[in-house]
């Protein structure tokens, strides 16, 4: 017994990255039995030897996983936050096992043993992922090809023959579908409530999840506890990723990412399950289900649905306090990361001097800025938008779609979500088509604004539009510079937005005249609103979306995939030149 302990404390001290290969194609192996037998195997006779032999998969990974974890506290002597993650998932394993021999009801279903796998893998992935030391990746590159690896992954996945409840997606499809998740625009060419079967819906939701996070962080979140920390250079790589400048913040900006994402998308779900009528529901799990999946899409701002019709069903047409749960999530997934943090420093600052000053009688050191300018500018604007896009809709819709609903709330909300919903979300309570002229160009125009930079939103962002307008009127007045709140706007945050505007200009007037060669039965009107609605990723529609051709279609998935990575993005990381200029041409002014 000795000897055992004595040769597993040598693996895991000296032989650890043979260790973790082994690890993680054992993982794989496991994880790509699971996603077989969930997606592929139709005939039930197989189908149970396969079930049988993912049952035998997790009874291994558990047994590996206990005695890694094991070995590498007794190794180390000390535990760290890759043995607390083993541990915990070591005990997932326990009470699965546990419930599976005693058959407990609930936790003996084989969607606890399929997430178990699922975990291990993806901590396994993660954990490989973050070994670049040995490799050169520009971060931006590497940004971009993350988003192509998921996008191939989720294109498969949508092909297997049980993701679908009638005929699988052909090539095409499934690419449109795993761009369209993954670049959570929520354009599709096929009705997921009844096409999809509950695996399909629950891979269109992991898609989502996962592009809505940024692949990166995903998997920069699951490596960093699985294996222990960040190297120096796994540091500089995030940092550039994550548009952080200081090293020693890129951990808590990754997990103040993850901790906001799922915090909101968690207590958004709970809003969204009391909002629901139990009786439109065969089970309690299918309403569980429903409310993450909606929880995740509208934080995510995807608009994906798995009501047929979408918000228009209906049972959900005229459900205001459902909507306004969406609208409230899909806001604060549209306001930024970095917003809805400093807003919650903010309170849990201005709580502990109430708690301190009025409870304690202790005196309260204030901290400088506890708003900061970015913050206060991304509000700022938001309330406009918000607002003005609320009221417009409200009074222009009233002799058309607002007609439909008998009180004058139910019209407010209604105009609140529309609004609100165009400018990133993509849902909406009101069939696209039924608006008046004025009312659609008003959308389109939202949908180009699009929410705040360093959300889950798209479009131009809607501060890139304010210093857009401010620099005109600056320009009006004379002055050389844009000055808010007391302060001055770096010129090239000025550069960067008119480029930003012209770049997006460029990509959908190209996306409009490709279609139009592609689809040369559709009214231009139709498809000059797709193009926009895929670049900006929001994902309304005026129901051409199923009926483009193939080509059409492959136009509309590298529209989305621009429009989610940036063209700005895209541009910099193959045109940037890193070299550094140690001279200045003089300067001229050009006509205007």
């Amino acid at each position: 017994m000795e000897r055992i302990v004595r040769f597993f404390k040598y693996l895991l001290k000296y032989r650890n990255r043979l260790v973790d290969h082994v690890m993680f194609y054992m993982s794989m192996i496991c994880a790509l039995l699971t996603i077989t037998h969930i997606g592929y195997i139709t005939d039930s006779g197989v189908a149970k030897t396969t079930e049988s032999l993912v049952l035998g998969s997790f009874y291994l990974l558990f047994v590996l996983v206990g005695i890694r974890t094991t070995a590498a506290v007794l190794a180390r002597r000390k535990l760290n936050s890759s043995h607390i993650s083993g541990l915990l998932l070591t005990a997932y394993f326990l009470l699965i096992v546990f419930c599976h021999i005693n058959q407990v009801e609930y936790f003996a279903k084989n969607e606890w043993v399929y997430l178990g796998i699922a975990v291990v893998f993806l901590s396994e992935l993660s954990r490989s992922s973050l070994f670049f030391d040995n490799l050169y990746f520009n971060p931006t590159i590497l940004f971009v090809i993350s988003f192509l690896a998921l996008i191939l992954l989720g294109t498969v996945l949508l092909m297997l023959p049980r993701t679908t409840l009638e005929a699988p997606l052909s090539f095409v499809d499934a690419l449109f579908m795993a761009t369209s998740a993954v670049c959570i625009t929520g354009l599709s060419v096929t009705d997921i409530s009844t096409n999809f079967s509950v695996f399909g819906q629950s891979v269109i939701m992991l898609l989502i999840q996962i592009g809505g996070l940024g692949i990166m962080t995903f998997t920069g979140f699951f490596g960093y506890f699985f294996s222990g920390g960040f190297s120096y250079k796994n540091q500089l790589m995030f940092g550039e990723i994550l548009g952080e400048n200081k090293l020693n913040s890129v951990v808590s900006t990754l997990l103040t990412i993850i901790f906001i994402t799922l915090f909101f998308e968690l207590l958004g779900g709970i809003f969204i399950y009391f909002s629901l009528d139990a009786k439109l529901f065969d089970s309690n799990a299918e309403r569980v289900f429903f409310s993450a999946f909606h929880a995740i899409s509208s934080f995510c701002n995807s608009g994906f649905s798995i009501l047929h019709g979408g918000i228009t069903h209906e049972g959900y047409q005229h459900n205001y306090a459902f909507q306004i749960c969406l609208a409230s999530i899909f806001i604060l997934g549209g306001l930024g990361f970095g917003t809805v943090f400093n807003f919650y420093s903010f309170l849990k600052n201005r709580t502990r001097q109430v708690i301190q000053e009025w409870i304690l009688r202790k005196p309260f050191i204030h901290k400088p800025r506890a708003i900061t300018f970015n913050t206060r500018f991304v509000l700022t604007c938001n309330a406009i938008v918000v607002i003005g896009a609320t009221l417009s809709y409200y009074f222009l819709e009233q002799g058309h779609t607002l007609t439909e609903h008998a009180s004058a709330s139910g019209e407010w909300a209604t105009s609140f979500f529309m609004a609100n919903s165009s400018r990133s979300a993509g849902f909406n309570s009101v069939p696209v088509g039924f608006v008046s002229g004025p009312t659609l160009i008003m959308l389109v125009t939202l949908m180009w604004v699009g929410s705040s930079p360093g959300s889950t939103g798209g479009g131009v962002k809607v501060t890139t539009v304010a210093v857009a307008l401010m620099n005109i009127v600056a320009l009006a007045r004379g002055k050389d510079s844009i000055e808010v709140y007391r302060r001055r706007i770096a010129p090239e945050s000025v550069n960067k937005s008119f480029a930003i505007i012209l770049l997006s200009v460029l990509v959908i007037a190209l996306s409009f005249v490709l279609l139009t060669f592609a689809q040369p039965d559709q009214q231009m009107k139709i498809l000059l609103f797709e193009s926009i609605s895929a670049y900006t990723t929001c994902g309304l529609s005026l129901g051409v979306t199923p009926s483009l051709s193939a080509a059409g279609k492959i136009i509309v998935v590298f529209t989305m995939f621009v429009g989610r990575v940036g063209t700005l993005t895209l541009l910099v990381a193959f045109i940037k030149n890193t070299k550094n200029k140690s001279y200045i041409y003089p300067s001229e002014k050009i006509l205007f």
